[in-house]
């Protein structure tokens, strides 16, 4: 998979570049204990400083099958965040939407739909895959809320899956299917880019309804 630029009304995806973006990427995911929180249940981080985050970042965007990006404020060009395709298995048309977090101030608004949109679309309309995945710590309450949000379906924990920080990690599977997408992405334009008022996750939800029958 090519790396992307990627255009939205609100945010702009482009993909990491470590020594132009890990200054601003430390600055605004360290500094209080609020934003140290956001590395809960990631694998990795919080760093000592940005030399370190740097050293990791390196590693992270050489592993095989994974395409990082910078999710930036569409007016002002400022860093909100980071988001991963990953664990890509292209002969099976398969990929993994996560390394996922955003700066406090870039929560509750629209960048993190707008660039799972963005990313989604990609993979199911240009790509063509079959298959999106979303995985977290079954204790990442807001992980998992928001995989329901955005239209994944639930598929079970897969327990004792990991080994992270030295603690022991459950991990809760949700996936999107191609099959799915289309009234998925219906559902995303019209709360991004029409009507917000409505919940995202409510609309999709009716959107199943009424392709169910109920």
């Amino acid at each position: 998979m090519n790396p992307q630029r990627f255009e939205g009304q609100f945010i702009t995806l482009t993909t990491l570049d470590v020594a132009a973006d890990v200054a601003e990427l430390f600055a605004i995911s360290h500094g209080d204990e609020k934003t140290c929180n956001l590395w809960r249940y990631m694998p990795r981080g919080p760093f000592a400083n940005a030399e370190e985050y740097a050293a990791f970042l390196h590693e992270w965007q050489a592993t095989p099958n994974v395409v990082v990006f910078i999710v930036r404020d569409a007016a002002s060009a400022r860093i909100l965040g980071t988001i991963s395709l990953m664990s890509i298995r292209a002969d099976h048309r398969v990929a993994e939407l996560g390394w996922i977090w955003y700066a406090p101030a870039a929560q509750r608004t629209k960048a993190n739909t707008e660039a799972c949109y963005l990313l989604l679309r990609h993979c199911f309309e240009t790509l063509h895959y079959r298959r999106m995945e979303w995985k977290c710590d079954a204790r990442n309450a807001p992980s998992r809320a928001a995989a329901l949000r955005l239209g994944f379906t639930f598929e079970g924990i897969f327990r004792q899956h990991m080994i992270i920080k030295g603690e022991n990690r459950d991990t809760a599977w949700f996936a999107m299917l191609d099959n799915e997408w289309p009234q998925i992405a219906s559902s995303f334009r019209h709360w991004l880019y029409e009507d917000g008022s409505i919940p995202l996750g409510r609309l999709i939800a009716e959107s199943r309804s009424v392709q169910s029958g109920a």
